[in-house]
């Protein structure tokens, strides 16, 4: 037996039939179809990475075995039944496919389990009237943003969604020096008690020098997820717009800056998200001594 296919069905023209899809398809009906490909499945995922990253072709977030939405749910009822048992509405696990494992996505389709399995897993354990009040503000919010995040989370909890933050750090001053294998960054904060900081860092590239620069100076380990450039204007002057995924104190903050120098974009941006979690902080370190006066502690 013969099957034509490829990789994430990159082909020309239309494409071709999406090998992961074949082969897992084959996999799980075994017992019906009678066949089996020899195919290692636990390495599709990374090949179909590999492939992306060679040809610069993305597989769109909805596609089947391989695409980033696959085993991700968003909806109250596929997330309780996944809690209780992912097989509900899995037809294979993503350890079977080499892939990330199941995402719960919080927004305005999620329901009360979700919710609480997402705090619960952030170290926080909600009355039923906490979660009554957190399950209504997070459909309200996930009203105005698709995905909700833990910084959002966190800040709902403690009475008010964090989309403006007080400006604990503010960037005044950014050079940068490239040259060679490696670039140079020279930076000067203010903090918000009028304190100057001022630092430099090396890294590979310019936007790597700047925060490695400013982590040198800040009392934040900043672990960068993802960062996304694009110009918000047209023109040689064009407006550069930076957003970044980064994790501070097991949380999960975005980052977004604007600047005609994506470097100076990017340095704002990662200012954004730690501003974010100084505000995670106090919120958090004023929820502990409540709790601790509550009790007595």
């Amino acid at each position: 037996r013969q099957v034509e296919c490829t990789i994430n069905g990159i082909g020309e023209r239309a494409g071709n039939a999406a090998l992961e899809e074949i082969v897992m398809a084959i996999h799980v009906r075994a017992d019906e179809l009678g066949h089996e490909t020899g195919v290692k499945t636990e390495r599709l995922y990374r090949t179909s990475r590999l492939l992306a990253h060679l040809t610069g072709i993305e597989p769109q977030p909805n596609k089947a075995i391989v695409g980033r939405n696959a085993f991700a749910h968003e909806a109250g009822i596929h997330q309780h039944g996944v809690l209780s048992d992912p097989r509900t509405y899995e037809i294979m696990t993503p350890e079977l496919v080499g892939a990330p494992g199941t995402e719960l996505v919080l927004g305005k389709h999620s329901g009360r389990h979700g919710i609480e399995a997402r705090y619960e897993a952030l170290g926080y354990t909600l009355t039923r009237e906490d979660l009554d009040r957190v399950t209504e503000d997070l459909k309200a919010l996930a009203e105005r943003k698709k995905t909700v995040l833990d910084e959002d989370l966190i800040s709902i909890l403690h009475h008010g969604v964090m989309e403006d933050v007080r400006e604990a750090f503010r960037l005044t001053s950014l050079d940068v020096h490239c040259g060679g294998d490696v670039s140079h960054a020279s930076v000067v904060i203010e903090t918000d008690n009028d304190l100057r900081l001022e630092a430099s860092g090396s890294g590979d590239g310019p936007i790597m020098a700047a925060f490695a620069a400013m982590e040198s100076v800040l009392d934040f380990r900043v672990v960068l997820d993802d960062l996304t450039v694009r110009s918000a204007t047209p023109g040689r002057d064009a407006l550069g717009e930076v957003s970044i995924h980064a994790r501070v104190d097991a949380h999960t903050f975005t980052g977004r800056g604007a600047h005609t120098d994506v470097v100076h974009a990017a340095a704002q941006a990662y200012l954004h998200a730690v501003n974010k979690a100084a505000a995670a902080r106090v919120l958090e370190e004023a929820h502990l001594e409540s709790t601790a006066d509550q009790w007595g502690v």
